[in-house]
């Protein structure tokens, strides 16, 4: 068994065994004609139940060959072009080089006796990222799991300067649009805030929050004696790609006294854009900025990072440990970074971004970003231009909300339940045929459709491809061809879910 302990005796056998694994992984992207292969749950299951995880095959090949029937032949596939569902993008090679170097060095990010060099390069790429916001030499900031943690991180270290500021625990409210990302909503809770402490303020027709709705939530906040101990701006919601107006935004809080949090899981790739950077005009002036580069930065989950405009709000998320930490460590000026995290141990993500800048560098993944805007906005045109299909909104960044539309009924309007039904089949039986995944959402509780385009191979054509085939299976199901068998989510006898 000692024979699988990475060391310097078993270096072959290391490199021969990734060597296989990558043999494998190439193969299965070369092979992928389609994003999915439709399989189902029922069918997928009975394929892993049946291994025993007691008896190991002891061979790197075998289980590799096992893996590709358990794994590899169905996995979703991001890098292909016709994946338009969420926000997963393909990845660049020299961060899945990085992947398998710190894989295989697994350096931990608590303290310098763990990670040396590792530390010093997230504190660079976190530097360099708050240049890049523009935050100002005091900011500093942490690598984190994904927007979630680090949204949760960001609430944590705004209600701790509420409370140290005098406010009380059970009159502390977040003030966010109604479009915001529901971890906002998980943070309120683990942070024991209630289940009314986030108040979701209305948005305008560009999916943007409302201003003058903002302002006058946070008037009632102080009239009522609540304080509003944070307003979360969003630069890209999940669910349209809408980007707040952040000067107001930070006019707003500043005169509220509140923390300025905004959520630019999405919207960071904006940081590198050659075209668009303007976008995010307002963000210097935030207290705090969650980033993701595993959104737009091409990179390979997980990869994100909190930033703060003044390093010592982070201290709310300081625990010293005698046999990690040491107060001693900080006055004797000893790089850590688990003084800043609400994680201990932690993997080594920045290496991802440091190897891609300097391949790549920042332009390179700026032309990716930018060219995934560009297609937005070609297919914002080609749907506005179909009458078949009706859009939400115009894109901001990179995402199409629409929904089908049946020809109009003589002496009517279609029926509101029918044309959900038709849009709610046309998703399932896309994925459930592998030609495309699409993803779905609501508005105004009625149910469209999605694209979310992180893939700069994805072509118009492609775009106008998967509209032909949506539009198609609307319409069979709309006109009683579906195949559907029930109402049991069986589409064409494949069980499929949307979420």
């Amino acid at each position: 068994m000692r024979a699988h302990l990475l060391n310097g005796t078993t270096t072959e056998h290391y490199r021969t065994s990734v060597l296989q694994g990558v043999e494998r992984v190439a193969a299965a992207l070369a092979a992928a004609d389609r994003p999915f292969t439709g399989v189902r749950p029922d069918a997928l299951a009975p394929r892993i139940d049946a291994i025993d995880l007691d008896r190991p095959l002891g061979d790197t090949a075998a289980a590799l060959e096992e893996l590709e029937s358990v794994y590899l032949r169905d996995a979703v596939y991001f890098h292909h072009p016709r994946y338009l569902a969420h926000l997963n993008c393909p990845v660049v090679i020299p961060a899945v080089a990085a992947e398998a170097v710190l894989s295989a060095v697994n350096s931990s990010l608590d303290t310098w006796d763990q990670s040396a060099g590792a530390t010093l390069i997230e504190r660079r790429l976190i530097g360099w990222t708050a240049e890049r916001l523009g935050l100002g030499p005091a900011a500093d900031g942490v690598f984190t799991s994904g927007g979630t943690q680090s949204n949760l991180q960001a609430l944590l270290l705004a209600r701790e300067e509420a409370l140290g500021r005098g406010a009380a625990p059970d009159r502390l409210r977040v003030l966010t649009s109604e479009c915001a990302h529901f971890s906002v909503q998980k943070a309120a809770r683990l942070l024991g805030l209630g289940a009314d402490a986030v108040v979701a303020v209305p948005a305008d027709d560009a999916k943007r929050v409302s201003v003058p709705a903002l302002e006058a939530e946070l008037d009632r906040c102080r009239r009522s004696g609540l304080t509003a101990m944070a307003v979360v701006g969003t630069a890209g919601t999940t669910d349209f790609g809408s980007i707040d107006p952040l000067p107001e935004l930070a006019d707003l809080a500043a005169r509220h006294r509140s923390w300025l949090h905004v959520d630019a899981a999405y919207g960071c790739g904006l940081l590198v854009s050659h075209r668009h950077r303007r976008l995010l005009n307002g963000i210097e002036h935030a207290d705090s900025v969650t980033v993701d580069y595993h959104k737009s930065f091409f990179q390979p989950v997980s990869s994100s990072a909190l930033l703060v405009r003044d390093r010592t709000a982070l201290r709310h998320a300081t625990h010293h440990a005698d046999y990690l930490n040491p107060r001693r460590a900080a006055a004797e000026r000893i790089p850590n970074q688990v003084d800043k995290s609400l994680q201990t141990t932690r993997r080594f993500d920045a290496l991802k971004l440091w190897m891609t800048l300097r391949v790549m560098g920042a332009d390179g993944i700026g032309t990716l970003f930018d060219d995934v805007l560009d297609l937005a906005r070609r297919g914002w045109e080609l749907l506005d231009a179909d009458p078949r299909f009706e859009v939400a909104a115009r894109p901001a960044l990179s995402t199409l909300v629409f929904r089908w539309l049946p020809p109009e009924p003589v002496g009517g309007s279609p029926d509101p339940a029918a044309v959900d039904r038709a849009n709610l089949y046309a998703r399932k039986a896309i994925s459930a045929s592998g030609a495309a995944v699409v993803s779905g959402t609501t508005v105004a509780g009625r149910h469209y459709l999605k694209f979310t385009l992180l893939n700069p191979l994805t072509t118009p054509a492609d775009i106008a491809e998967v509209l032909d085939l949506l539009a198609g299976h609307a319409a069979d199901q709309d006109a009683g061809h579906d195949g559907q068998d029930g109402q049991d989510g069986q589409v064409g006898g494949s069980l499929v879910h949307a979420s």
